[in-house]
């Protein structure tokens, strides 16, 4: 009995010990474990053990993290201001920087990505903003990505969500756009004025080469007519008598 008084507390603290130094880890986590306050190594996945009291760990998740980024204000390089919110996706590939050398990667991921998107949109005009989204998208993720990699974080994409325009601004861009299919509507009808008129030419310099051309023209047009039900009324007129009148005119004026 005095033996079971004895190794009984004993035996309850080993257990206790026991239970306290056992950590499982899961498939993608990792445990960056301090001895004393020392670093010792990474450990994971799995069943791992420490030493009660000595050794601590911080847990590290490594699946990839999406990160909204609040919409950021921003003035174009041509004076436009605009509001533009992103979304970073993300993920730990080194667990000892991300612990070690940055309090907090996300916090600090999210304000590196707040200034780096306003950073590189400024220097883009309005309509590289909206037709080159995906050139931006590259520039921002190759920044961000070089800056977070000594924090052992790899930026694998960066999308930008929404850019929102102010309401004059967006009746401007639909005067614009008005105005510019205004210009295309009227360059497409002098356009094709300009070619009814050489193949007018075109056709009066083939009729002009046989003066009978010009009477099978007058006769095909006249059996146009004639087909019509209409009550209109054709008095033939030879061309003859109107090159007599030239000549008339000519004499006269001579």
């Amino acid at each position: 009995m005095s033996g079971l008084v004895f190794f009984g507390p004993l035996v309850a603290l080993v257990l206790v010990l026991l239970v306290m130094s056992v950590r499982i880890l899961r498939e993608y986590e990792r445990g960056v474990v301090f001895t004393l306050g020392r670093y010792t190594g990474v450990k994971g996945p799995g069943l791992i053990l420490l030493v009660p009291m000595v050794q601590q760990m911080v847990r590290v998740d490594q699946r990839t993290q999406v990160l909204d980024v609040p919409g950021q204000d921003v003035i174009s390089r041509d004076n436009v201001s605009v509001r533009v919110s992103a979304v970073i996706y993300f993920r730990v590939v080194g667990p000892e920087p991300s612990v070690i050398q940055v309090e907090d990667y996300r916090q600090a991921t999210s304000e590196l990505a707040q200034t780096t998107l306003r950073s590189v949109l400024g220097r883009h005009d309005l309509d590289s903003m909206l037709s080159e989204r995906d050139k931006l998208n590259n520039d921002i993720q190759a920044i961000l990505d070089s800056q977070t990699e000594a924090w052992g974080v790899k930026v694998a994409n960066v999308e930008l969500k929404h850019i929102d325009l102010g309401e004059n601004m967006v009746r401007v861009m639909a005067r614009q756009a008005e105005a510019e299919r205004e210009r295309r509507a009227k360059v497409i009808n002098a356009e094709g004025e300009e070619q009814a008129a050489r193949k007018l030419l075109e056709a009066a310099q083939i009729l002009a080469q046989q003066p009978e051309a010009m009477q099978l023209r007058y006769l095909s047009t006249l059996a146009t007519i004639g087909q019509q039900n209409n009550s209109t009324i054709v008095f033939p007129f030879p061309t003859e008598f109107g090159a007599l009148l030239r000549e008339l005119g000519e004499r006269v004026r001579a």
